[in-house]
């Protein structure tokens, strides 16, 4: 089983991850690996992160090299952080948003990864209204300061937020 996991994550390090905006050429995703996180991270609900830091830093979240660091993967919970996060993000005037996991790409080194590399995922974010649907980037290996990307809010309490 680990053999057949790292042969599939040499590949994915060689194939890189293909058309992603800002991204040049392909291979491995380069950018500081490990945990960065200073500030403890609050919750709306057990399902819903409180992100209270806006970013105007229009790379973060939406190029490969700058994904959003929810962490997890080490203590099992990497996918319920990335919805938990997801689910702390509302619309740019407050729409309630869906998303959807459109596949995993990017393979990048980290000490907190299988072998010590991981894959970024990628997900589809839309609301009503909107004329294009985000592309967010996200690490689930490595833990950093959670930020509302540029072009969209922090959720409200009480908003459903819905995935598929």
């Amino acid at each position: 089983m680990k053999k057949s996991v790292s042969l599939f994550l040499l590949v994915a390090f060689i194939t890189g991850c293909s058309g992603s905006k800002g991204a040049k050429g392909s291979g491995a995703v380069n950018f500081t690996s490990g945990d960065t996180r200073t500030k403890e991270v609050e919750f709306l609900d057990r399902n819903t992160y409180k992100l209270t830091e806006v970013t105007d830093d229009k790379t973060y979240g939406y190029d490969r090299a700058n994904p959003i660091k929810v962490g997890g993967a080490s203590e099992t919970s990497g996918p319920t952080n990335e919805r938990r996060y997801l689910n702390g993000l509302a619309g740019p005037n407050g729409e309630v948003i869906q998303y959807y996991r459109a596949g995993s790409c990017c393979a990048f080194t980290t000490p907190n990864g299988l072998s010590n590399y991981g894959l970024l995922d990628r997900y589809k974010v839309y609301w009503e209204g909107a004329k294009d649907t985000a592309i967010l980037f996200i690490n689930m290996y490595d833990k950093g300061d959670l930020k509302i990307p540029v072009g969209f809010q922090a959720k409200h309490p009480g908003r459903a937020i819905t995935h598929r």
